[in-house]
């Protein structure tokens, strides 16, 4: 027997750990074409949240009584498929599960000698192909310009603001605790970060930050940051729609300052996009960021929690900013 995590019920607001349930599973043979797989490091990522709801969304939701799935880092144990051998490493969204019995497709073979196994699920893999697409095919980031970003000290946050300064960008990092700004100061070289829980007047404080204004802003967290932000953008400014933390437990639709005029008058493209839009370019994002990553150009940085399970408790805490940079859950 095995043991798996399972959606218990649908969260109303916060996930709690009542919304999951750990069950024991039956360990399935390995049919021809299959893997047996031991979860190495699973990935807790915002997007989960939604799929933890019915509402229509871009992605299925998860089903209540099924398992929790997400991107997770494995070690082939027993395989019966072509090309995967027993002690290789792959990548692959997969269930939350200590062991896993599963048709290779979909499946990545990764190697743990270019990068830390953790990397895939973080720089060199979803977190780190949003920051990269984002900012450089919508936010088309000039020398010079000014990059704000939210969530500055996430999995996403740290490498748009990397990239920022590669490309030559004057790069200010919004955070929530000063751990996080002095991190994006001192060690990823932010020129300005905020603290948005200890400033009394955000808007007056990305002001200073930004003195010419705001040519990209790529949001990942909505609400009243970003409110705040669209005060402050230029002419042309480009407003990257990345993820929307700060509503995706929300009970009740909340009303903003409404962003049309702005966009309008400063003639500003407001963009979202997912990840799978850019799914045919994934080589040119992992070659790019690995050769940064290899260069030392660019640097990671993990929260890391310890047993399968501790898996609901780290997917929670992503929801009260506890993490720097990606949070994962190592089980091996």
């Amino acid at each position: 027997m095995i043991q798996q995590i399972i959606l218990k019920s649908r969260p109303s607001g916060f996930p709690t750990p009542d919304n999951f349930e750990t069950k024991s599973i039956e360990n399935l043979p390995v049919a021809n074409g299959m893997v047996r797989l031991k979860a190495h490091t699973f990935s807790v990522d915002p997007y989960m949240r939604g799929r933890m709801s019915d509402a229509k969304s871009y992605a299925a939701p998860y089903s209540v009584g099924g398992p929790i799935v997400g991107g997770c880092i494995a070690r082939v144990i027993e395989s019966q498929a072509e090309d995967f051998k027993t002690g290789d490493f792959v990548m692959g969204y997969l269930p939350w599960q200590e062991e896993i019995v599963i048709d290779v497709t979909g499946l990545k073979v990764i190697d743990e000698n270019l990068a830390p196994l953790s990397y895939y699920l973080g720089i060199l893999g979803m977190p780190g192909l949003m920051a990269y697409f984002g900012l450089l095919d919508i936010g088309k980031p000039k020398e010079g310009e000014t990059v704000v970003v939210s969530g500055a000290a996430g999995a996403v946050g740290t490498v748009v603001g990397q990239i920022a300064k590669i490309e030559g960008c004057r790069i200010v990092g919004i955070a929530g605790d000063d751990t996080k700004v002095n991190y994006l100061l001192n060690e990823l070289h932010f020129d300005a970060g905020i603290n948005y829980k200890t400033i009394t007047d955000l808007s007056s404080a990305i002001a200073s930050a930004c003195p010419s204004g705001i040519d990209i802003y790529f949001d990942n967290v909505g609400g009243e940051i970003s409110d705040a932000v669209m005060s402050h953008i230029n002419y042309g400014a480009r407003i990257i729609i990345c993820g929307q933390i700060s509503l995706y437990n929300a009970t009740s639709q909340p009303t903003g300052p409404r962003v049309q005029s702005a966009l309008l008058k400063n003639c500003a493209l407001m963009q979202g996009f997912l990840i799978n839009n850019y799914a045919s370019r994934f080589p040119e994002g992992i070659k790019a960021l690995s050769q940064w990553v290899g260069s030392g150009q660019m640097t990671y940085k993990n929260t890391i929690y310890h047993g399968f399970d501790k898996l609901p408790e780290a997917f929670i805490a992503l929801f009260s900013g506890k993490n720097l940079g990606k949070l994962i859950v190592e089980v091996e």
